[in-house]
Formats: C-alpha cells, structure tokens, sequence
C-alpha cells in the first residue's frame, strides 16, 4: 500500500493535507522520516508514526449517527442533503453507506459502515435483527394508554411499516424516532445530526453476525 493512502486511510488529513505532512517530515516509517508519499509499505508489519504517535490501518470504519429528519438515508442526492454529508473526511474517503435506510421524516439512529458483509447480514430477513421504533401519535392508542408515544419492535422493515401499523389502529404517527437496531442503542447524549464511532464493546456485540469486523 502507498504511503500517502495509508495516512489518508488512518484519518491523518485529505491527500493534501498528508502532501505536505510528508514534505513537513512529520511522518516516519520504522523509525525514519519519509517524505515520499508514493513509498510502499506493508500495514501489518511497518510501523508508521505521525509525530510520534503510532497510526493503525483500518480496513473497516463504523459511524454511529443520530439522524435528523429532512436528511436523507444515501450516499448522494442532487435535491436533499444526504446522511454521508453529515460525516467526516475519512467517511467519505472510506466509501461508507447506510446499513438499511430511515424515511425522510425519520430520525434515531443509523449505522453507516463499508463493511458490505455486515451490512447484508444485519439487513438479512434470515436473521431477524429486531428495530425498536418510538413514534409520537397524535391522539391516544387505547383507552388504558395514559401517553401519546408508543415502542414498536419490528424485525423487518417493509416500507412504512411502523406508520402502517398505527394506522391501522386508526391513528397518525406525527413523529418517528428509531431508537435501537440489533444490539446498538442510541443513547440520549448524541444529539441529532451528531455522530460517534463504534465504541469497542458495540463492535465486539457485532461479532454476533458472524463476519469479518
């Protein structure tokens, strides 16, 4: 792998940026300083360092997003702001998208990663990964209900299905908060539109897919 990607990859700065961290002599390679962005190194056994500190290779990235409503769940879109516009530079860089999708006018957590084999098994039907949806509704549900918001666990995610179901209960969701997917919760401290990455204890609960992480 070149010099220049692997920095870029690690999160150090654009391929600019990492230009001129390089001719700075900032970065060093075993214990030399290199300048030279198109040096080939091997992540697993050169040690690379950026002002001292050692970088480590990611192969995968996973972001964990409370989305706002009005933003939409793709990689790009000419008419609305998209989910990867809320993201940093090594999201872009890494070609990350959403695992699955929320509406529009849907906000809660969203898990965006380039992991594709975990994608596909978390979105599988096979594996029956459950969503916990809270949804304001206008009106009352029932008699003995004394609130206006409801949980709704699904294990698929049909189109509108959460909205559907109170529907047919002849009422209108007014707002839609996906609060939960799989072993991930969101947790009340990451404000909408914010974004973390995965913490290690809710990547080693991903381990539960049984794919390469």
């Amino acid at each position: 792998m070149r010099l220049d990607k692997f920095l870029v990859d690690c999160g150090v700065g654009s391929r600019t940026e990492v230009k001129q961290l390089l001719k700075q002599k900032k970065i060093a390679v075993n214990g030399k300083k290199e300048t030279a962005g198109k040096l080939q190194i091997d992540p697993d056994k050169d040690q690379v360092t950026f002002m001292g500190e050692d970088l480590v290779h990611e192969t995968f990235v996973y972001y964990l997003l409370n989305k706002p409503a009005g933003v939409i769940s793709a990689t790009e879109d000419d008419h609305h702001q998209t989910v990867l516009d809320l993201l940093d530079e090594t999201a872009h860089h890494k070609e990350v998208f959403p695992v699955g999708r929320l509406d529009i006018d849907t906000h809660g957590l969203l898990l965006l990663t380039n992991n594709g084999k975990l994608a596909h098994a978390m979105l599988s039907p096979k594996k029956h990964v459950s969503k916990i949806y809270r949804a304001q509704v206008a009106g009352i549900m029932d008699e003995a209900s004394a609130s206006s918001y409801v949980e709704i666990e699904i294990a698929e995610g049909k189109f509108h299905q959460v909205k559907r179901m109170v529907a047919a209960c002849d009422k209108e969701v007014v707002d839609l908060e996906r609060i939960s997917m799989g072993p991930l919760t969101l947790y009340p401290t990451l404000q909408l539109g914010e974004w973390r990455r995965l913490q290690p204890s809710e990547l080693k609960s991903l381990e539960v897919f049984g794919v390469p992480l």
